[in-house]
């Protein structure tokens, strides 16, 4: 990767931070000597089982999905389509250990991975830490909350309806299977839904 390209990546998660919180010269220069900025190809994964769960990753740029294995199906648990903070399951407090969920990206894509250890040294040094990741723990709870919900309407109708007023990305950068299994659907349902939704009037 190019360093100019690393330093754009950087910046971008600097931004989002100062976004939510001032930041401190300390706390810019600590990120900027920490992180790992990264480039991921299509389909490639991020994180899997056999790697050991200590980052977080900031999606700058791309479309990243999260999933697990239930025999030789995989069931999509969530999607980023950029500007926002993913990883695996992990239980805070505890020492970071392989999760069963995957992390894949899905495009092209760019992030910045932040390791816990780095996290933890920002809250004991600098202040804004606090404010700046209890925001983003509140975005990330909403999104759970949203996700939660929706597994709970028991039409597939209604649900892939409430998928779409709740996501304004452009649904059809997700490829469809990813979006069924994220609904608790048959792809053939899937499908038909949409190829009703298409046929009706306006």
């Amino acid at each position: 990767m190019l360093e100019s390209q690393k330093i754009f990546l950087v910046n971008a998660v600097l931004n989002y931070f100062s976004k939510l919180c001032p930041i401190t010269s300390g706390f810019i220069k600590k990120i900027e000597k920490n992180v790992e900025p990264l480039q991921i190809m299509k389909n490639k994964h991020i994180l899997s089982p056999i790697d050991n769960n200590n980052r977080v990753f900031f999606v700058a740029s791309g479309l990243v999905r999260g999933f697990i294995k239930e025999g030789n199906k995989e069931i999509t648990t969530w999607i980023s389509v950029g500007n926002e903070f993913v990883g695996a399951i992990q239980l805070p407090g505890a020492p970071p250990k392989p999760s069963i969920e995957y992390l894949q990206a899905l495009s092209n894509s760019e992030l910045v991975a932040i390791p816990y250890l780095l996290i933890d040294e920002l809250y004991e040094s600098y202040q804004e830490t606090n404010i700046i990741w209890r925001k983003i723990l509140e975005l990330q709870y909403h999104a759970a909350s949203e996700r939660s919900m929706l597994a709970r309407i028991p039409s597939a109708e209604r649900r892939y309806e409430k998928f779409m007023e709740l996501n304004s990305f452009d649904v059809s950068q997700v490829p469809l299977r990813c979006v069924a299994t994220y609904l608790g659907m048959r792809f053939e349902t899937l499908s038909r839904i949409r190829s009703k939704m298409v046929k009706q009037p306006v």
